[in-house]
């Protein structure tokens, strides 16, 4: 049986030259709305923070730039010693960065260099030094006490008061930037010893 003489190949058509413009073009489009819409839902749950001055010295140092789980505190609760972001309450335009020492209903004693949450002293060895104030503050439902690990010249609870739980960005994760300093950011158990 023999085939019938064979056809050249079809090719196929070549589109007119300003729909494959348009084509690449909403390729492009697609492109850069896929980007937008994994950006802003990226940015919906990590936040980055840079730090600004040094009332968190030694933990973290001027210009080192913090990732921040946006949705710790929406599925989770707050916890003694986690270090987070928040709207400074005297001025919500300005963010902060400090750890968490007293909870709602918590009464926070500083007396001689030494900080106690209801009559528990606390285990701190990421402080740059004992604190140099004193006071005793009890912490309403819905507020937090916040402190600087370089304790003496933090502006922070001791100084400006409570932070609503609103006013919670989110939890501090890791430190990202500058490179050779990424690490994780742990919780200590302040009340270890």
């Amino acid at each position: 049986m023999e085939n019938g003489p064979s056809l050249p190949p079809v090719e196929p058509e070549e589109l007119p030259r300003s729909r494959r413009i348009w084509r690449e073009l909403f390729e492009i489009l697609q492109t850069l709305l896929l980007a937008a819409v994994l950006y802003f839902a990226i940015d919906a749950v990590i936040g980055r923070e840079r730090v600004q001055k040094i009332s968190m010295e030694p933990t973290f140092e001027a210009g080192e730039i913090l990732m921040v789980n946006k949705l710790a505190y929406k599925f989770g609760e707050f916890e003694y010693g986690q270090v987070i972001t928040f709207h400074y309450p005297l001025d919500p335009s300005l963010d902060y960065i400090k750890r968490i020492i007293g909870l709602p209903g918590d009464v926070v004693d500083v007396q001689n260099g030494e900080v106690r949450v209801n009559g528990q002293l606390l285990y701190e060895p990421y402080i740059s030094a004992a604190p140099e104030y004193e006071g005793t503050w009890n912490v309403p439902e819905g507020e937090l006490f916040v402190l600087g690990d370089n304790r003496n010249p933090s502006a922070d609870s001791h100084v400006w008061g409570f932070v609503p739980e609103e006013n919670v960005i989110g939890k501090a994760i890791a430190v990202y930037w500058p490179i050779n300093k990424i690490r994780a950011i742990t919780t200590p158990d302040i009340f270890a010893h």
